[in-house]
């Protein structure tokens, strides 16, 4: 389990940055451009959980000898995030009575972004050993 921790070193560097980035921006007035905080929050912590699951089958697949089940669980991981990030911006609209802010939920889905960058990173470099 240790290990894995240390595999994905890189996801952890992601969160804590992009959570510094939304105190910072919270405290210089992201409220003034009506950016909802709470939203950025939670989209910063579901896009972390979902890159560690993600990632975790993805490292157990690089051990298999074929290599299609690799490819496989890339492509699964692409399909977890895929459909939790929409059940997540439903259930974001639903639970705010269908007014939802559109900047905030668009930051918050380029966190996706971010969080693929570091996974794609990690998988790299972990394909060359």
């Amino acid at each position: 389990m240790l290990l894995f921790f240390k595999k994905s070193a890189l996801l952890f560097l992601v969160f804590t940055l992009l959570s510094i980035l939304i105190s910072l921006l919270k405290n210089i007035g992201l409220n003034r451009f009506h950016f909802d905080t709470s939203l950025l929050w939670a989209a910063n912590l579901f896009f972390f959980c979902l890159s560690l699951i993600t990632l975790a089958l993805q490292i157990k697949s690089m051990k298999n000898k074929n290599p299609n089940v690799f490819i496989r669980s890339v492509m699964g991981g692409i399909l977890i995030k895929m459909f939790g990030s929409l059940l997540a911006v439903f259930v974001y609209v639903i639970y705010n009575d269908y007014k939802f802010d559109t900047g905030s939920m668009f930051l918050g889905l380029c966190f996706y972004l971010f969080y693929l960058m570091a996974e794609v990173t990690t998988l790299m470099k972990l394909n060359k050993k």
